[in-house]
């Protein structure tokens, strides 16, 4: 169906140049508000109608009879109708929905995306501050991250997932100050344990295993504990490793893979902040003021200047961002997409201004931003606020305990990332129509059951079905599914253009619930060679759309529940 949309589109654009040149790039499909007016519309004649000085309505007419007459429309369409002042709907014959099911059983797991086109991006996500265990807030990041990450890859992208982490600075010191304190024997509620100390059980394991001259290993870096209940920058060190460790466990928990972890410390051990800061002063973009130093970030629309170095010094906190993201640039990534909870927000214009005043080359809008809002979490009817092992909050693997790593990916993907969301552990775990995950992969399942009876009875191969006739999908159940379908390849791009996994998932269960209702209106096994087979092909395409949407949220594709 995709290749007889595109026949059709070619000679929609070759009639719209007879009547003006150039009119061409008007032709385009959209799918009608109400099923029943046709299976495409097109808008061509209202948008035309204007500049040519003509009545909208008669030239949808004109085109209409165009349409009709063409050898192209003539094999695949079943009628083009007029509707209010101009709408052109336009009726497919079946055999134009069927070619759909071919194109899917032949493209398989590629089916929906595109050839390689060698631009190379970098996606940085999670980056979470080795002073504590993921939070639900990072697991929804982790999710997103990923799956745009995978929607970008479907339309032939390079990408390159990385990990920015804060390894230096005043939550570190708090950190180590908050497992020498443990160490010691102190704990929250001592009059010498400090309101800004981290209070969760973490921190008492880390201090043992401390004590206990243990080593730890994470992706990036190993440490041995010395003992030493004095040894402070060895305790900030053992601790770091052992939180990037537990990380590493809840990101492998969750399925979440990085090609790269950066370090915020190595860009000041390696002078790239301070070059940063000295590319900026060279162009002329910052001036001394109140023994501080500013960058005229309001010359690129921030809304006030922004300090950079303090008195005391130190740097406030967006300069190694506009160092780090530099760095990005000059390894090639062209393209670079941040995500980022929402409080980040206040930090996207005072980046991008000092990118642009650095003068490396870096065009306006780089990078590109995904802002997230937090989760709430619902259990027993009540908002869970603390975790006894975190001290304040949900980890991401008490969510993925309580529930499954498929339920809380596709739970926390359901939602554009911009709006609240309430995670509800009960419903995540019920098992009915009312739980979407269990409802999307039911539909795989279901599929698979029967594809397997069918192998064990007819001893059939899904490969056989490429060629059968597909003729007897007739019906209006099959025809909806057919075109549900049809409409995987745009809405891949479009989600990987506005980086929005969320459209997977409601394509995903659009396509499901087309699917049950398929199933709830036609036998698939029955006596009919023909009809059986034509079915048959119907539902593996089905199943192969769903595993491939499933897929690209991370979360899988059971074949049997």
């Amino acid at each position: 169906m995709l290749s007889v949309k595109q026949e059709l589109l070619t000679a929609l654009a070759n009639e719209l140049e007879k009547i003006q040149p150039g009119a061409g790039s008007k032709a385009a499909f959209e799918s009608p508000k109400v099923a029943a007016h046709g299976d495409f519309a097109c808008t061509a004649a209202m948008q035309l109608a204007k500049p040519l000085k003509l009545n909208p309505r008669q030239l949808g007419e004109q085109l209409q009879s165009a349409m009709l007459a063409h050898p192209t429309y003539i094999q695949w369409v079943e009628g083009i109708d007029i509707a209010g002042p101009g709408f052109i709907n336009i009726r497919l014959r079946p055999a134009a929905k069927q070619a759909i099911v071919r194109e899917v059983l032949s493209a398989g797991a590629s089916f929906g995306q595109q050839a390689p086109n060698n631009q190379r991006v970098l996606v940085e996500f999670v980056s979470a501050n080795p002073t504590g265990p993921l939070h639900v807030g990072h697991g929804r990041q982790a999710a997103l991250g990923d799956a745009i990450c995978n929607l970008l890859a479907t339309q032939g992208q390079q990408v390159y997932r990385e990990f920015y982490y804060n390894d230096a600075g005043v939550q570190i010191g708090t950190l180590a100050n908050s497992t020498q304190l443990r160490a010691k024997g102190f704990k929250p509620g001592d009059a010498e344990w400090p309101e800004a100390a981290y209070n969760g059980d973490y921190i008492q394991d880390i201090a043992n295993d401390f004590l206990a001259q243990k080593t730890v290993k994470s992706d990036d870096r190993e440490f041995t504990a010395s003992g030493d209940v004095n040894d402070l920058d060895g305790m900030r060190q053992f601790a770091v490793a052992y939180l990037r460790h537990e990380q590493d466990l809840d990101l492998k928990a969750f399925d979440v893979k990085f090609d790269n972890y950066y370090l915020e410390s190595s860009l000041y051990t390696s002078g790239k902040v301070d070059a940063a800061v000295q590319k900026l002063k060279d162009a002329g973009k910052t001036y001394e003021q109140d023994g501080a130093l500013w960058l005229q970030s309001t010359d690129y629309g921030d809304d006030k200047d922004r300090v950079m170095r303090k008195g005391d010094g130190s740097y406030t906190y967006f300069v190694p961002d506009v160092a780090y993201h530099i760095t990005k640039w000059e390894r090639g990534f062209t393209r670079v997409v941040n995500i980022q909870g929402t409080d980040h927000h206040g930090t996207i214009a005072r980046v991008r201004a000092g990118l642009q005043a650095a003068g490396v080359g870096i065009p306006q809008g780089y990078p590109d931003y995904v802002l997230h809002t937090m989760v709430r979490v619902m259990r027993g009817g009540e908002e869970v606020k603390i975790s006894k092992r975190a001290g304040s909050y949900v980890t991401l693997r008490d969510l993925i305990e309580w529930t499954s790593k498929d339920a809380v990916r596709f739970f926390l993907l359901s939602r554009k990332p911009d709006t609240e969301y309430t995670f509800d552990v009960d419903l995540a775990i019920q098992k009915n129509n009312d739980n979407p995950v269990y409802y999307v992969q039911y539909a795989h399942a279901r599929i698979c059951s029967v594809l397997h009876t069918w192998a064990d009875k007819d001893q059939g191969q899904v490969s056989s079905l490429q060629q059968v006739d597909l003729s007897p999908l007739d019906s209006p159940q099959a025809q909806a599914l057919m075109l549900q379908l049809a409409k995987y390849p745009a809405m891949l791009s479009t989600a990987a253009s506005d980086f929005a996994p969320h459209d997977v998932t409601f394509y995903l269960r659009d396509l499901a619930a087309c699917y049950h209702s398929y199933y709830d209106a036609e036998r698939i096994l029955v006596d009919d060679q023909q009809v059986k087979q034509a079915r048959l092909a119907l539902v593996a395409a089905t199943a192969q759309v769903l595993h491939n949407g499933l897929k690209v949220l991370g979360v899988s594709a059971p074949t049997k529940m």
